[in-house]
């Protein structure tokens, strides 16, 4: 009878890092943004257009009316980790409104994506034009909202930034093998199957 042996592959979760210049890459502009409700033609893509300052009456800024738990939510498209998100608040007036936003990262649209994993929460005041950075770890996520509960409010964002790293999944690979096996033809079939589970075309 021939023996037999296993072969284990374990790819575990981990974040595909490049270049110290791909963590400075904001992902946010690669995205799309909806909130819970638009104040006139404020709408949420003005705060993923890269441009921070917004002079007279917040004209890069995305606004939701004045409601009940008002949120603005990004689609990054794809699964990063996230170590850290940045905000910057309008420029014209009320400071105040961005008191008590809660950053939060996650997968699930459940509730508009808002009962995510919460990142932070800004609790004072921030400054009228003012911008502050959270680190977030290394949060895994598609989805960075911003929510404010609890609360009957506009929320208005002038810019919001990501910056992370693309994030993959673990994958267990079980292989037999024969003693008699030809090492040629178990290292194509092993290729064959990585390739299948990760998605990847043949070379």
């Amino acid at each position: 009878m021939e023996g037999h042996s296993y072969l284990f592959l374990l790819l575990g979760v981990f974040c595909i890092q490049g270049s110290s210049e791909n963590l400075e890459e904001n992902l946010a502009l690669k995205g799309t943004a909806v909130q819970s409700t638009t104040y006139y033609s404020w709408g949420a893509a003005n705060a993923i257009d890269g441009i921070r300052y917004a002079p007279g009456t917040a004209s890069f800024c995305s606004i939701t009316l004045n409601q009940l738990n008002p949120w603005w939510r990004l689609d990054l498209l794809d699964y990063y980790c996230i170590y850290k998100v940045t905000i910057t608040n309008r420029a014209d007036c009320c400071p105040e409104r961005m008191t008590g936003v809660e950053i939060r990262i996650g997968n699930s649209l459940e509730n508009n994506g808002n009962n995510n994993p919460r990142c932070a929460v800004v609790t004072s005041p921030l400054p009228a034009g003012g911008t502050v950075s959270f680190s977030c770890g290394r949060m895994e996520g598609r989805y960075v909202n911003m929510y404010l509960p609890n609360i009957q409010t506009h929320l208005t964002l002038c810019e919001v930034e990501v910056y992370g790293a693309v994030y993959r999944k673990k994958v267990y690979l079980r292989m037999k093998l024969t003693s008699s096996v030809d090492t040629a033809a178990v290292s194509n079939t092993f290729l064959d199957q990585l390739q299948s589970t990760l998605g990847l075309s043949p070379v």
